[in-house]
């Protein structure tokens, strides 16, 4: 059998449409051997994630995707291959995770001033845990009420910063977040590079940090990524010595994302970051 690693997917642990185990089976349907499940600040998807993946025969790997701020830049570190019961990784992610709620609210403000009054009850249909609720909720109500066309759309008059739906909130550091990866013995990498809207010469900074840190892998492939991008991120894994993620940063089928396995093979020259994780 070929070897499909997809390392990065979304449940409704996080922002995704599918249950845990919806997408271990979904991973399965799609012929993805080994897939991480990397929910946005938690781990509570994992357990029934990997109940659900031994029943489809997929390998799971221990997944998340920290939200940090660098340089006043919002970006996602995700966490491969790490023990799920170390205190210092979950003490962390509760710290994130406890000002969801009440950023929402503050967001919920802000829409209400502009008219769009009832934007938090509406965001936490969509929200199966309300200490998950984020900006991706939020878009889905708006697009839902028929004032966008799609979430893009909400997130770039909206949601952004800047705009007038945006609200910061006290997320980790890159420092934080790569210790508390290495600390429970995981890999840490970059994700989906090409989304930030960095100079070059920010970028090369980052990724200078991040590997100081020690920060090992970044993603070359993902659903997000053109094939410029590819090509670009290829040559940045070559010349730091990262090794090389892939994953789809699936969503569920209905999110207008790419499904699992879907995403651009690595050039063939990398060193996959599996190779880290003992596969």
């Amino acid at each position: 059998m070929s070897l499909l690693f997809d390392l990065h997917s979304h449940s409704t642990a996080s922002d995704g449409l599918l249950p845990p185990a919806a997408v271990a089976a979904r991973a399965a349907e799609r012929g993805v051997s080994h897939w991480a499940l990397t929910d946005h600040d938690t781990l509570a998807g994992l357990d029934v994630a990997r109940a659900a993946a031994d029943v489809a025969g997929v390998r799971l790997i221990h997944g998340v995707e920290i939200s940090i701020v660098w340089e006043d830049t919002p970006i996602h570190i995700v966490g491969l291959g790490f023990d799920r019961a170390h205190s210092g990784l979950r003490e962390g992610l509760d710290i994130l995770r406890g000002g969801r709620l009440a950023r929402a609210r503050r967001m919920s403000e802000a829409f209400a001033d502009i008219g769009i009054p009832g934007v938090l009850e509406g965001a936490l249909r969509h929200a199966e845990n309300p200490e998950q609720i984020s900006r991706a909720h939020f878009a889905r109500y708006l697009v839902e009420i028929g004032l966008f066309k799609d979430k893009g759309e909400v997130f770039e008059h909206y949601l952004s910063p800047g705009k007038p739906g945006y609200v910061q909130h006290r997320w980790a550091s890159l420092d934080e977040a790569v210790g508390w990866i290495l600390a429970a013995n995981g890999v840490a990498v970059v994700a989906h590079p090409g989304r930030y809207r960095m100079s070059g010469g920010q970028m090369q900074r980052f990724l200078e940090t991040f590997k100081d840190l020690g920060g090992a892998a970044i993603e070359v492939s993902c659903g997000s990524h053109t094939p410029d991008h590819v090509r670009h991120f290829a040559q940045q894994a070559r010349r730091f010595g990262f090794h090389a993620s892939q994953g789809s940063d699936f969503h569920g089928v209905e999110s207008g994302r790419p499904d699992l396995g879907m995403f651009a093979p690595l050039p063939e020259d990398l060193k996959p970051v599996w190779r880290l994780l003992g596969y």
